[in-house]
């Protein structure tokens, strides 16, 4: 039996070629859209790929499997499990839970494990010419090392209620059949660490039934209720792509196609480009980037987050052009074209060929802790957290707003405030592609902090974790006072003076400057008003008016965190 695990490390995927040398046949399992390696290793091989297949339809790159099928005129498999709504729109053998197929002396035994995916299946491994028991099962998403599949990406393209819950139902169902397996079994996963098909990878590249047992929170949890929740709470924020790939791997489009070879452009060119809206990405590093960059770029730096981001920042349609070494054209150009995005106008190697045709470059301000613990202590900064959720639970910059990133990608608008936006994540890499992003998008207070809250922890400097603060007040999310306030009729209390509230308000808000709560009338009319949700600039005016209203026994009030300023970078209805 020929067996190779294929790695693709920006998108933490495994794919796998099987083969049985007696009959020459290869099996390809999880094919990436640049078919050409699969092809080239059956070749080396002394194989010729005779079956394709997948265990889901994707949603973080886009499949080869079709375009691999019709290179090689092999059999494509793909599920039937998936009902009305996720069935394939185009021809394949349909799999079924129970069926089997046989790739020469390997036996391919279907599972169907929803979860992840309603039409989700599993393949478990015999290879006949040893032995008439399985040894190895491909998971997909469905069993990582450690973790689980997300159930929630259906709702990128499903609008239907409790439909997460639904398919984190369906996880826990599938787990009580992998119990069954043996232990012995090797499990091999279809992701790694540093994907966004789960919460919390493991690194190794595989496991065993009986490992996974025994360390997988998944599998240790026997409450379905705990489990649902546990699962549904902190997933990381889905790259907005995701929902394009899921529909475009459904329909079977964008699976075949060239790999674009874009040409160098002149400095004219990228001129004209640039009159014409289209988005440069600057793939340098993030400090070379802030030291000089022509305006209106966005640093996406070539690492392991470029595909990711890319995905984030850039629409399908949208026109635009690379900026980068003529080396890294190549590879870049790959990893575009695994998530759909192959229609680059060209690239420009080198930002000093603009400076010496005349032009300017801009520059992306940074901080590194000392000087924004001074500035956060002199009030002129906000500090602005946008790793996701459940990142906080290490800590965070004490007063922090939390606006994860792919929030703010999705649309923010800037915050009326004096105050200087530092962004942070944990090393400055993320933060530095945001702030890049709000730049571009014509924020102009936008400063990225040095090494994220690494460098402020190495500075000596503390954090903070939810939790640390002994309140009688509970402090909200922006989000959820929105929903209170619509929802269940709280009422919105502004706390800032008279002439901030004139320039800007969270949508419905009345204006209770904290200055005149020493009048017991304000406090009858507030009282009247309960329940109160108080929202200042950043969260600290809001802190003392809430400690004020309990020392006057007004209990049903929460104090709004991030202030007007998270309420505005949500983008949440804002009126004037």
């Amino acid at each position: 039996m020929f067996f190779r695990q294929l790695y693709e490390p920006r998108l933490a995927q495994y794919s796998y070629v099987l083969g049985c040398q007696d009959t020459g046949e290869a099996l390809v399992v999880d094919p990436l859209r640049d078919i050409e390696p699969y092809i080239r290793l059956a070749e080396q091989e002394g194989l010729r790929i005779t079956h394709v297949t997948e265990t889901h339809i994707h949603a973080d790159f886009l499949s080869g499997a079709r375009a691999l099928a019709q290179a090689t005129d092999a059999d494509l498999l793909l599920s039937d499990e998936g009902g009305d709504d996720w069935q394939y729109a185009f021809p394949h053998r349909g799999l079924h839970e129970g069926n089997a197929f046989r790739v020469g002396n390997l036996r391919i035994d279907v599972l169907h494990m929803p979860g992840h995916t309603p039409e989700h299946l599993n393949f478990l491994i015999t290879d006949a010419s040893a032995g008439d028991l399985p040894g190895m099962i491909l998971t997909g998403d469905f069993i990582f090392v450690g973790d689980v599949g997300r159930p929630d990406l259906l709702g990128l393209v499903e609008d239907e209620p409790g439909i997460d819950a639904r398919m984190a139902r369906c996880m826990f169902d599938s787990l009580q059949k992998f119990r069954a397996l043996p232990d012995y079994l090797m499990v091999w996963p279809g992701h790694g660490a540093g994907s966004a098909c789960g919460k919390a990878l493991g690194a190794l590249p595989a496991t065993t039934v009986g490992y996974e047992k025994r360390v997988n929170w998944a599998l240790r949890e026997t409450d379905e209720e705990a489990f649902v929740v546990r699962l549904l709470t902190e997933q990381p924020k889905a790259p907005r792509y995701f929902r394009n790939m899921k529909l475009w791997n459904r329909r079977g489009e964008k699976s075949a196609g060239r790999i674009p070879a874009p040409r160098r452009l002149s400095i004219k060119e990228l001129e004209a480009l640039r009159a014409q809206g289209a988005l440069l990405i600057d793939t340098r590093d993030k400090l070379a980037f802030a030291e000089g960059h022509i305006p209106g770029s966005v640093n996406i730096p070539n690492n392991e987050l470029f595909t990711t981001w890319a995905g984030w920042v850039l629409q399908p349609a949208q026109p635009f052009a690379l900026i980068a070494p003529e080396s890294a054209i190549p590879e870049l150009t790959i990893e575009l074209f695994r998530i759909g995005l192959d229609h680059a106008a060209g690239y420009f190697t080198d930002v000093h060929y603009w400076v010496q045709a005349g032009h300017e470059l801009a520059h992306l301000p940074q901080m590194d802790a000392r000087e924004l613990a001074a500035a956060l202590a002199a009030r002129e900064a906000v500090a602005i957290d946008v790793r996701d959720a459940h990142e906080l639970r290490d800590g965070f910059i004490p007063g922090a707003i939390s606006a994860p990133a792919g929030r703010l990608v999705r649309g923010s608008l800037q915050p009326e405030t004096n105050r200087r936006l530092v962004f942070y994540c944990g090393r400055g890499d993320r933060s530095a592609i945001i702030a890049s992003y709000l730049l571009h998008k014509g924020f102009d207070n936008v400063t990225s902090l040095q090494e994220g809250i690494h460098g402020w922890r190495a500075a000596g400097f503390q954090v903070e974790a939810r939790g640390d603060a002994n309140l009688p007040f509970a402090e909200i999310s922006v989000e959820e006072a929105l929903q209170r306030h619509v929802a269940q009729t709280w009422t919105l209390v502004d706390v800032r003076e008279p002439d901030e509230f004139a320039q800007g308000h969270p949508a419905g808000a009345q204006n209770f400057p904290l200055d005149d709560f020493v009048e017991d009338e304000v406090i009858e009319r507030l009282r009247d008003l309960e329940p109160l949700l108080l929202i200042c600039n950043t969260g600290n005016r809001s802190a003392m008016a809430a400690e004020w209203l309990v020392e006057e026994g007004i209990g049903r009030l929460v104090s709004v965190a991030g202030g007007v300023v998270a309420w505005q970078l949500h983008h949440l209805p804002w009126e004037k």
